[in-house]
């Protein structure tokens, strides 16, 4: 336990004592830091009306003996230190156990049970420096995004957060996201600034990307502006490089350089259809300007395959090549677009003699 504290309120008075003879820390600031520590712990929690119906066990049996002094004198017996000792015979508990549990469902006397900490100070002010951008955002009403790969990953934290997105295509490949949520459609709002707080530490997980947030405050609007090259460090983990072991293997064999005139993106282009957003797995293109795409279709189940149907469908004007494993044959046919089988890696000559067959043709 930190510094010997046993409640959420002796941790903060800690906290505070740290930064007593800090010039520049005022009490907000403080409180940041008590949240992230809060965020490390874990307090224990009575049970629904516990510790109420403790305290009303306890003032009953208080009040039969009132009034209560420290010592004994002419107007009353009744001492604090008999009448804890009678009422823990009552109870038939330690009277230090009835102490620490008399407002057990106070947040202030919730008792810390463990405390995970951080790796070390410089992990707490990382930690730290992302919350203060995070609440930032509180009263953003919308933000722009710059990314140059992990598309899938800023989509996905986007959806997840109920934000909504407008995609634009850049001049140099990237992809600009505008993300905000329902009601900025009919009026500016910062409904949505807790969520993108919330997307934010994923945003700063992935690679390459530059962010502008719009913030509106006493009706002064700024701008919040931050990168990938900013040095945050998300409490997220970085985006897992390979969705599965086949598209793994299936880059590794690819090599680094082009084949047959055929260059290899992974996740390189967004397809969009209003809200519903498609990332393929690899995308390809030719030196003559020839782009196709290539989707892994994984080992399904029913569900996956139904709404990985549906979005091939709403996509089906794209060139989409698709990967499918051959233990799950009998699907096959309600798959739309050119189809690849593989048994257990996807081969690379078998990709190549279907860009070729897709470059002749066109």
């Amino acid at each position: 336990m930190p510094g010997g504290c046993s409640t959420r309120r002796e941790l903060h008075r800690a906290v505070r004592e740290v930064f007593r003879d800090e010039a520049d820390c005022p009490q907000r600031r403080i409180d940041a830091f008590c949240k992230l520590l809060d965020d490390r712990c874990r307090y224990h929690r009575c049970a629904a009306g516990e510790a109420a119906e403790l305290r009303r066990q306890v003032f009953s049996r208080a009040a039969a003996l009132h009034p209560l002094v420290e010592r004994p004198d002419a107007f009353s017996r009744n001492t604090r230190a008999a009448a804890t000792r009678a009422i823990s015979r009552s109870l038939d508990r330690n009277w230090s156990e009835i102490e620490a549990d008399l407002f057990a469902d106070v947040i202030d006397f919730h008792r810390l049970e463990t405390f995970d900490g951080y790796e070390n100070g410089e992990a707490l002010l990382a930690r730290y420096n992302v919350a203060q951008a995070q609440a930032a955002l509180f009263d953003a009403v919308s933000l722009t995004v710059r990314a140059g790969r992990d598309f899938k990953t800023i989509l996905r934290y986007a959806k997840l957060a109920g934000l909504m997105h407008e995609i634009t295509r850049e001049p140099a490949g990237d992809y600009r996201f505008r993300f905000d949520g329902p009601a900025s459609l009919l009026r500016k709002t910062p409904r949505y600034g807790p969520a993108m707080a919330r997307f934010l530490p994923a945003l700063i997980a992935c690679g390459e990307w530059r962010m502008r947030g719009v913030i509106e405050r006493r009706r002064a609007k700024f701008g919040l502006e931050l990168s990938a090259e900013d040095g945050l460090k998300s409490p997220l983990p970085s985006p897992a490089e390979f969705d599965s072991r086949v598209e793994e293997r299936f880059v590794r064999r690819w090599g680094d350089g082009p084949r047959n005139g055929w260059t290899l993106v992974r996740e390189g282009e967004v397809l969009h259809r209003g809200q519903k957003t498609f990332v393929p797995d690899f995308a390809f293109r030719h030196e003559d300007g020839t782009c196709a795409l290539l989707e892994i279709v994984g080992f399904w189940t029913p569900k996956y395959l139904q709404a990985k149907l549906a979005t091939l469908r709403m996509f089906r004007d794209v060139p989409i090549l698709l990967a499918v494993p051959k233990a799950n044959g009998a699907a096959l046919a309600a798959l739309p677009g050119e189809t690849i089988v593989y048994k257990s890696a996807l081969e690379v000559v078998d990709v190549l003699e279907r860009l070729t067959r897709l470059g002749s043709s066109s």
